[in-house]
This record gives C-alpha cells, structure tokens and sequence, in this order.
C-alpha cells in the first residue's frame, strides 16, 4: 500500500487562505468551548483537580477527543481568519513518522528532547526544562542581564526568549521596520547572553 503523501507547508498556506472563515471571537469563546466539551462527554474525560493523569485509560480518552475535535474543527489561522483541515489518514500518517528524539542546540550544549509515555515514572532520563520570559515583554536595559540570567542556570537547557518592549527607545509596533530590528536585537541579545554563560551551543 501506498504511503500517503505528507502535508506541505504549501499545503498548509494554501488551505490556511482558502478554509472556512470564522470570527475569531466566536471560535474561542463558543465553537471551541461548546465543542471540547461535548467531546469531553461522549469519551468520559473528566479529571479531579490538582491531579496528575498516570492512568493510560484516561490519556486514551483525552487522546481520542483531542483526535476528534482536530478532524472535525481543524487548525485557526488567526491571520486569515480561516480553518486549516486535516483529514484522519494524514493525521494518522504525521503520528506515525513524528521523530521520537529531537536534538536542541549544539555541541556540548546540545539537549535531547525524548519521547515519554504516560506513566512512565522511573524513565533514565529528564525532561527538558526550558527558561525565561517565554515572549513576555522585557525592557531593553534589563534584557542581556535577564537572558544570561537564565542560560548561567545548570539545570535550564533551553532559552524561551522574551521580547524587546522597545528598540533604541523607540515603541516596538507589529509590522513596522522597529517589529524587525527588534526581533534581529533579540537574537544577537541571546546568542550573546549564552556565551557569557560559557554555553554557545545552548537552544533557544
């Protein structure tokens, strides 16, 4: 049998401007709720709270639902206002040629991020424990110092950067020239704040 061809990132654009239009207020606040619920319902998902989920029979069913509402409400494009659809067999097909290890970083420096299944609890390995702002807004006296801060961290293996409130003293507006130095600034920032923490090759 013939593999089914895998989804482009031509094919994703091309349905990201051509799927059905939806308000965006009304896919977060009514077709979402309305529907992750009904879903939660028919696969008898219900968890207490301040629980962590080692049962596989409960992941099964938070599995099947989350399969479910994608198939059915696909991915919101907040750019276009539009769906992306995803049919069962190239979903099936993502699953099950997705890698099982992903390499972060570089050299010395590199983490593995590995697979880890639901109650597996004495696994050989850590997860991977990611710091910083996560694209909070940091100002731009303070942002070298707050990135080192987190890289000079022996336990954080990757950096989740925050953002530049401003460039050069000037408002950081999306879409404008500043959107971009901005963005340029951030990396150098970054790159820079790892190796003052002695590590180069450190992911962000």
């Amino acid at each position: 049998m013939q593999r089914p061809r895998r989804v482009t990132p031509i094919d994703a654009y091309n349905r990201a401007i051509s799927g059905p239009k939806i308000n965006e207020q009304e896919w977060d606040f009514k077709i979402i709720p309305t529907k992750t619920a009904a879903a939660a319902k028919e696969h008898g998902v219900k968890i207490p709270r301040d629980t962590i989920i080692c049962d596989a029979d409960m992941a099964d069913r938070i599995f099947a639902a989350g399969k479910q509402l994608l198939l059915e409400l696909g991915y919101y494009v907040i750019d276009t206002h539009r769906t992306i659809s995803i049919s069962e067999n190239e979903l099936t097909d993502g699953l099950k040629h997705a890698p099982f290890e992903l390499k972060l970083g570089s050299g010395r420096d590199a983490a593995a991020m590995r697979q880890r299944k639901v109650g597996g609890l004495n696994y050989s390995f850590r997860p991977v424990i990611e710091g910083g702002p996560t694209g909070a807004p940091v100002s731009e006296q303070w942002f070298l110092q707050e990135m080192t801060s987190f890289a000079q961290e022996g336990c954080v293996d990757t950096i989740v950067n925050g953002v530049l409130s401003t460039f050069q003293g000037w408002e950081v507006v999306p879409g404008s020239v500043y959107e971009v130095k901005a963005v340029k600034a951030e990396q150098q920032y970054i790159r820079l704040a790892c190796s003052n923490a002695g590590r180069p090759g450190m992911a962000t």
